[in-house]
């Protein structure tokens, strides 16, 4: 008998566009017993949604740091990539459980306090990249050391959803622009709130082409890039919306990014990052004991980059007042034997 697996690996095959991914033909560096209900790229889903580092994007930085509970985090930006990324793939008949899982998985290897600490891992250790952390994420650091067992095309998509390395299936390239699309109208979204941008301040050609509403910017861009893909066998925009990206991304770098106003928050986070990686390096025995049995196989440089790395922001900030903060203000009582 059929089972509900099968049927829908063959309605893909009859639904899905003949460039898509078919989850039959998934590979994956493990074995592992198939499902009666779900594809592979289906599990490839639920297993990134159900781990520990997807948890904790929860509490890592987008844009601003602990700034209240009305901006995005690195969960809720991975989340509405999904949804971009799943509309994208609908629109050109392309493999929406690949997109989605590509796209939950893209940001788990990310630092806390957002690009600032990655820029402060790259320094501390000579290089640091959060896509190819977040392939390391699933492939080895989750599940006790075990990994997740992804299929091979949604590990290529994590790990090339940036980078000049193209992701080799649709779907993975459908999660590079879905990314830029999603960080770029909601920072922008979130720089309103934040009052460090009005409407007035977008650059004419991105107002002319998009609109100055979040919610309009997303529906330009996805449907241009469908409008442009479909029956190309490949995922891109028109060269006019390239020029418009072009100059959205520029005028956030400059405007937010990389604005004066954040610099305080980034000088702070990379502060606590530079000290908790010493630190750590430097007392290697206080990493939990997970990180310490890896030690042999991946070495010291290493395990203290995949701890670092995986700490939420409130944890850094927190572990950063235990190491180093001396506990002022205590009692005669308190100190006493």
């Amino acid at each position: 008998m059929q089972t509900i697996r099968e049927r829908t690996e063959e309605l893909e095959y009859q639904i899905l566009s003949p460039d898509a991914a078919k989850s039959r033909e998934a590979k994956r560096q493990g074995e592992i017993d198939l499902c009666p209900f779900r594809t592979a790229y289906q599990r490839d889903r639920d297993r990134i949604l159900h781990s520990k580092s997807f948890r904790r994007m929860k509490h890592k930085t987008q844009v601003y740091i602990m700034s209240g509970d009305h901006y995005r985090t690195r969960m809720t930006h991975s989340l509405e990539v999904a949804q971009i990324s799943r509309t994208i793939a609908r629109g050109l008949r392309l493999n929406e459980d690949l997109a989605e899982a590509v796209s939950l998985g893209h940001d788990v290897g990310h630092t806390p306090f957002g690009h600032s600490g990655e820029a402060a891992m790259a320094e501390l250790c000579g290089h640091f990249a959060h896509n190819e952390q977040s392939l390391r994420v699933v492939d080895y650091l989750e599940r006790e050391g075990a990994g997740l067992n992804l299929t091979d095309d949604v590990r290529d998509g994590i790990v090339h959803h940036t980078g000049k390395e193209r992701a080799k299936t649709l779907e993975g390239r459908i999660v590079h622009h879905a990314d830029r699309i999603a960080y770029l109208c909601h920072d922008y979204d979130d720089s309103l709130r934040a009052g460090l941008l009005v409407p007035d301040d977008l650059p004419p050609l991105v107002r002319e082409a998009l609109g100055d509403a979040h919610s309009a910017m997303i529906t330009g861009f996805v449907s241009d890039i469908i409008t442009t893909s479909a029956g190309t066998h490949d995922i891109s925009f028109s060269s006019a919306m390239q020029d418009v990206m072009k100059v959205f991304r520029s005028f956030m770098f400059e405007r937010i990014y990389h604005s004066q106003k954040l610099a305080r928050e980034r000088e702070q986070a990379v502060f606590v990052l530079q000290q908790l990686y010493r630190h750590f390096f430097s007392h290697v025995d206080q990493l939990p004991k997970e990180f310490l049995d890896r030690e042999e196989r991946w070495g010291k440089k290493q395990i203290v980059v995949d701890y670092v790395a995986g700490l939420t922001d409130g944890y850094a900030v927190q572990l950063f007042h235990e190491i180093f903060i001396p506990p002022v203000g205590m009692s005669a009582r308190e100190y006493a034997w």
